[in-house]
């Protein structure tokens, strides 16, 4: 194979450096499609250097993949004028970084080279500024029949315009009917915008200007009744990353005022969701005191948090003493009492949070980072809240801090940054953090690098990650290396997740070493639960997962015929 890989290299600097592109890039093709990534790189930079754009094209996706986003650029830059896939490529880093650069990269992908890609990204821009019949016009034009991933977006930006619509109409009729002082009516029609506004929310992030359209809706309601302004404020709350916190409490404190009681309820839940218990705790005493149950049961959970037990239960009770739920919490908290230690080892006294949070706010990192992690084990908390806490310890190079910031950044939809997070706090030697940065690396078939950083999660002595380690050595042959982790795996977690998966590499291992006898067990295990355990995790469509998949029933048959000669 080392002789395969040399003459497919110098074949390939041979083709860029006469212009072939069409050899240079099926020699390319050898070094992706067999997955030699690391064997490729060298003889990718020398056609580079020749001028090969494939060749910019390919080292620039794995640059990109590898963490070596400024290098990727310029890799596309270099030929994006003349390589339409550059050109999407480039696009595409573009907009992950929130560069408005990105919409002419796309546009010279579209208009020179007719790249499908990029005329969808197009029109999702123009959706972005809110152009919603424009973008679904300019994807319909010239479609083909075989478009099949156009009409799923003009689909898209169609039903989100009539929501719209839907939600004018109502509003029209809302004020028509104050106009003429029939103050039920407006307020039932102002109130029902609400249910399609919400529908629309999961496209706010994606498109910015129906955050704008939306709000603009919202404003409307809320001149016209007091429950539109809560939900106008919830809005405003959910969509602007907090820069809006205070219209959004004001809006709340008016309803409140003028004598909506639900406005209560919103004021405790969003003090609630930014840690701020002190005012949470009040405001649902306020919305108990209007006869809300729910805002009882939010109290009980507040106090069983900071354990205050004796509250937790009063609050539990006036939820509803035959309701399951509060049942259960009242068990719950009478198994903490009876236990000498109620606290968890490591993790800050909830009732101690007040001078946690005062060293925190005077800049105290390791404090913010404490007083964020108690946060997040808090029910109701927004993921969003904990940022500001979070970062400074991340920033200054806290891998816990780093990892738990790349799940923070996962769980509120921005995967890019939770990439940058995970990057750092893996490079940093987190466990976790490298057994992420071996999984992005899979999807995008980069076994090799994926394969390094699933050993350093092994480090950790976790079977699981001893097992993605070991399988990805036996998949490439180096069944020695992968052996010892497999072994492990294969102890300490066959009862656990991945213990099927372990079983199967783990006899393919022992096989292929010519330890027939010992190969038997872990492959009978393995065959027995594959079908239940292992397929179901991969896609029946990903051809290359599949295709270096193991197949315990074929290994455990060859090594009992082996045995029975």
């Amino acid at each position: 194979m080392t002789q395969d890989i040399q003459t497919h290299g110098e074949a390939l600097v041979s083709a860029a450096r006469a212009g072939d592109d069409k050899t240079a890039r099926r020699h390319t093709d050898f070094f992706v499609l067999n997955h030699y990534v690391d064997e490729g790189i060298p003889y990718w930079e020398r056609a580079v250097a020749e001028g090969d754009a494939f060749s910019h094209f390919t080292l620039a996706r794995y640059r990109k993949v590898r963490g070596d986003r400024p290098a990727a650029e310029a890799l596309y830059r270099a030929v994006a004028e003349r390589h339409i896939e550059s050109a999407y490529g480039l696009g595409v880093l573009l907009k992950e970084n929130g560069d408005p650069e990105a919409a002419e990269w796309f546009r010279h992908g579209w208009e020179w080279g007719g790249h499908l890609d990029c005329k969808i990204e197009l029109g999702k821009l123009l959706a972005a500024e809110g152009r919603l019949d424009e973008a679904a016009t300019f994807l319909m034009d010239d479609a083909g029949l075989g478009d099949i991933a156009v009409f799923r977006w003009v689909k898209l930006f169609e039903s989100i315009g009539e929501q719209f619509a839907q939600v004018a109409e109502l509003l029209d009729i809302a004020e028509t009917a104050a106009a003429y002082g029939d103050a039920e009516t407006a307020a039932e029609r102002a109130a029902e915008v609400t249910g399609p506004l919400l529908d629309l929310e999961e496209h706010f992030r994606d498109y910015p200007a129906l955050a704008d359209k939306a709000a603009g809706h919202y404003r409307r309601a809320a001149a016209l009744t007091e429950q539109a302004r809560v939900a106008q404020a919830s809005f405003l709350a959910i969509t602007t990353d907090y820069e809006a916190w205070p219209e959004a409490r004001a809006l709340l404190v008016q309803a409140h005022e003028a004598g909506y009681e639900g406005a209560s309820f919103g004021l405790g839940i969003l003090h609630s969701e930014r840690g701020e218990i002190a005012e949470a705790e009040h405001w649902y005493e306020v919305s108990y005191g209007h006869g809300n149950r729910r805002a009882a049961w939010k109290l009980g959970l507040l106090c069983k948090w900071q354990q205050r037990y004796e509250d937790a239960e009063r609050w539990f009770r006036k939820a509803g003493e035959n309701n399951a739920d509060v049942v259960a919490q009242l068990d719950d908290i009478a198994a903490l009492r009876a236990e000498d230690d109620t606290s968890v080892p490591g993790d800050p006294d909830p009732r101690g949070l007040t001078a946690l949070r005062e060293r925190a706010e005077a800049g105290d990192t390791g404090a913010a980072y404490a007083y964020g992690d108690a946060l997040y084990e808090r029910p109701g908390v927004d993921p969003r809240a904990l940022v500001r806490w979070w970062e400074p310890a991340a920033a200054a190079g806290d891998p816990d801090a780093a990892y738990d910031l790349g799940d923070l950044y996962g769980k509120v939809g921005e995967p890019e940054l939770r990439d940058a997070w995970y990057r750092k706090a893996a490079e940093a030697g987190h466990h976790y953090a490298c057994q992420r940065m071996g999984w992005l690396s899979e999807q995008h078939y980069d076994f090799q690098e994926a394969e390094r950083w699933y050993e350093r999660a092994a480090g950790s002595g976790e079977p699981l990650h001893a097992m993605l380690a070991g399988k990805l050595k036996a998949q490439r042959g180096a069944y020695a290396e992968a052996e010892p982790l497999l072994r492990t795996a294969w102890e300490e977690c066959a009862e656990e997740s991945g213990g099927t998966e372990a079983a199967g590499y783990y006899g393919l291992v022992l096989h292929r070493l010519g330890r027939l006898a010992e190969a038997v067990e872990p492959l009978q295990a393995a065959a027995e639960d594959w079908d239940e355990d292992v397929r179901p995790r991969y896609s029946r469509d990903d051809l290359t997962v599949l295709s270096r998949m193991v197949k315990p029933r074929k290994e455990l048959k060859a090594v009992n015929a082996a045995l029975a000669e």
